[in-house]
Formats: structure tokens, sequence, C-alpha cells
């Protein structure tokens, strides 16, 4: 499937036609389970987080459409999130060990690594209920595809540009916000909102990238470099915060001191460069590339 609007096609027929066929992909991925349930569990949330994406297009036009569908998806993804969040944090250790600065964090994360691995491994054997919530994704999903297939929007050239104007600047006016909160509290919420604004944004770039291909491409690489970056700080934050809650998981004290030490040791590189990155990414501002997104589909679509 490709995950890009024709601007030569009625953009409302368009948006349909991507939020269908990211629908039956991630359907396709659930009950055909190819590479095991849990690699088709990620493969749909990745579909997911596209969909919500697409339907941002529609917070103008159908507010109560997309504020539905948009908590439909979010809720399907988090109901089968359990064991792809068990699998990041080993996924994070792996990461932390590639920037380990001595014998003994070498060590302790290795330990972390063994219990880490042991409690995903017990989390997801057997599956638990997941074929259960799979089921229920899977008919929440055919849900969300007929009242897609049942939206009626405005097909005119000019709204179309004017909608797409509008969405392309609200999500960065977003991502400039949750930029500035970074820069003024650091907290690890104004860090995930960058990310969520970041990967909308390299999701819209993908999705236009009609408009202007070689612009776009460099646009969305950059763009999707800044939210892999964010993604391994929230991992970071996740891991920090299952050691704050389950200290008796990490052996002895020494262990989750260094690995609550390598954590923040890597959590401020990391945020260091992120903040270089975003103020590169976003360097335009959201009325200036608002207007231009604008020009390049009218010239596009006409």
């Amino acid at each position: 499937m490709s995950f890009r609007i024709d601007p030569k096609k009625p953009f409302a027929e368009e948006l349909q036609r991507v939020g269908v066929e990211l629908i039956d992909d991630a359907i396709a991925a659930l009950s055909q389970q190819p590479d095991g349930p849990h690699a088709a569990v990620h493969g749909a949330r990745k579909k997911f987080k596209r969909l919500r994406a697409l339907y941002r297009f529609l917070a103008t036009e159908e507010p109560k459409f997309r504020k539905a569908e948009n908590i439909r998806f979010r809720d399907i993804a988090r109901s089968l999130s359990q064991a792809r969040d068990a699998a990041a944090l080993v996924e994070t250790i792996h990461y932390l060990q590639d920037f380990s600065r001595s014998e003994a964090e070498s060590q302790a994360l290795a330990s972390a690594h063994n219990e880490l691995s042991d409690r995903r491994d017990a989390m997801t054997g057997g599956d638990g209920d997941l074929s259960a919530r799979i089921a229920d994704a899977l008919m929440e999903c055919e849900k969300g595809k007929h009242a897609l297939m049942q939206l009626t929007l405005p097909s005119g050239k000019k709204s179309a540009t004017k909608l797409i104007g509008k969405t392309w600047r609200k999500q960065r006016e977003k991502a400039l916000h949750a930029l500035s909160q970074c820069r003024a509290q650091a907290h690890d919420e104004d860090f995930h909102d960058l990310r969520k604004s970041g990967q909308v944004y390299w999701m819209h770039l993908a999705l236009l990238r009609k408009l202007w291909p070689s612009a776009m491409r460099a646009k969305k690489a950059d763009a999707k470099r800044l939210v892999d970056l964010l993604g391994h700080e929230h991992d970071l934050s996740a891991l920090a915060a299952l050691a704050g809650h389950e200290p008796e998981r990490f052996a002895t004290g020494e262990t989750l001191a260094l690995l609550l030490d390598a954590i923040t040791h890597r959590k401020h590189a990391l945020r260091r460069e992120c903040l270089d990155l975003a103020d590169h990414v976003f360097a335009e501002s959201a009325k200036a590339e608002s207007r231009i997104v604008g020009l390049l589909w009218e010239e596009a679509a006409a």
C-alpha cells in the first residue's frame, strides 16, 4: 500500500482510499499473522498511527468523526500494546549497552537485560489473552472501516486547499509549542509531545510527498530521524519509570544505581541532540510553511 495522496484526484476520495487501505492492511496483519501474533500487532499498530495522522485532516470538516475514530484506533492500539511495551524495554537495554562507559555498567546492564527478558517472556508466553484482544481489535477495525466508507466529505479543490493549509499550520504550531516546552521545562511529557508532533509531521510529509518529491523526501528523512531519537528518549523514560516502580527486579542496589545512571547520562545526550535537530526540522515558521504547502497543492491539483 502506498501511503500517499495524489493531488490530481479529489482529496476527499484519496483520503478515504488511503484510510480504507490502512485499515485493510491492519486487518490482514492481525488475521494472517505470517510472522506470529506479536509481529502482527507491531505492524498493525504502525498502521493505526498513520491512520490517526491521516484523520487529522478531518478535524475541521468532520470533528465528531475524527474524535470518535481517533479514540477508536487509539484504544485498539492500547489494547494490544502490553506485549510490545515489554519487548521495547529489552530493546532499550540493547540500545544502552552500545553506550556503556565501564565494565561495572556493562555487567549491570547485562543483569537488567536478563531480568527484563524474563519479564517479557512471562508476559508474552502462551500469548495469554492476546488472541481474544486481537479478535476484539478486528471487530473494531471493521466498524471503523464501515464508518469511514459512510463518510461524505466536500470535494471542491478550493476547500481541499484550505483544509490542507489549515491542518498543516495547526500541526506545525503544535510542534513549535512542544519544542518551546522542552526548552523551558524539559519534562518527560514535553519530549513525548514533541515526539508525537514529529511523528505526525513526517507522516504528513509522506502523505503529500507528490507535491514536491525531492524537498518532501529530504524533510521526511530529517523528521523521521528526529522521531527515532525521541523514541529512544521515550523508551529510556519508560525504563527509568519501571526501575523506580519495581526496584526489586534489579538484583542489587548497585545494579539499580548503575542502570539509572546509564539512563540519565544517555537521556541528557539524546535530549541535546534532539533539540538541535528539532530546531532544524521546524526551522520554518508554521505560517510560512503551511502557505507553501497550500500553494503546492493548488498548483498540483490544477
